[in-house]
């Protein structure tokens, strides 16, 4: 079901659009249109003087900041190129963009993201970014745990896996929010700017 409305203080949080995960090859989207499609959202967002959150992952070389505990797959840490954690060019970073940097697959653990939304009186979130099942699907569990309203934004996002991009927007979205295209959502920042 597509997305019904927006609220009026809506924010649009994009995640890990950086150098180091832009460069990998995603599905079903490419990578490459996942941040054309993001920036084209943010633009919309800052013109209409919504607040836009550009979310990055970064770890120290020693690992030292890693969530701790027994996986079986091995995550952050090691060496990484220099501009790994830096955003991608095409995300226009503003002055009036919030900036976060988390350590772990979701934005809202361990960072001040919550505190900075509600500070500006934001009451729902549009999510766009990669990985989906990773660390889009993680932000979206925490921000409707946390009583936002959730838009996940369908053509905005994806994943290095296509099954478990089709997996987060078929079973795990639809139970915490309501999903879009980015044609769709500039519609509804039309719409609520209407009204």
């Amino acid at each position: 079901m597509p997305a019904t409305t927006l609220d009026p203080r809506t924010a649009l949080v994009v995640i890990d659009l950086q150098r180091g995960i832009a460069a990998l090859p995603t599905k079903p989207h490419s990578a490459a249109d996942t941040v054309a499609r993001s920036a084209e959202l943010a633009a919309a967002f800052r013109k209409r003087g919504l607040p836009v959150v550009l979310v990055n992952v970064d770890f120290s070389a020693d690992g030292g900041d890693v969530p701790p505990g027994r996986t079986e797959a091995k995550a952050g840490g090691g060496a990484r190129p220099d501009d790994f954690a830096e955003l991608v060019d095409e995300m226009d970073v503003q002055p009036t963009d919030l900036l976060v940097t988390k350590r772990n697959w979701g934005a809202f653990h361990g960072t001040g993201l919550d505190v900075q939304l509600r500070r500006r009186g934001v009451t729902g979130i549009v999510l766009t970014g990669i990985a989906t099942s990773i660390g889009v699907e993680s932000t979206a569990r925490a921000a409707h745990e946390h009583g936002y309203n959730v838009t996940i934004v369908s053509d905005a996002t994806s994943d290095m896996d296509a099954d478990a991009h089709a997996n987060s927007f078929d079973k795990i979205f639809p139970r915490l929010g309501e999903t879009a295209a980015t044609a769709e959502v500039l519609a509804l920042l039309d719409a609520t700017a209407a009204e």
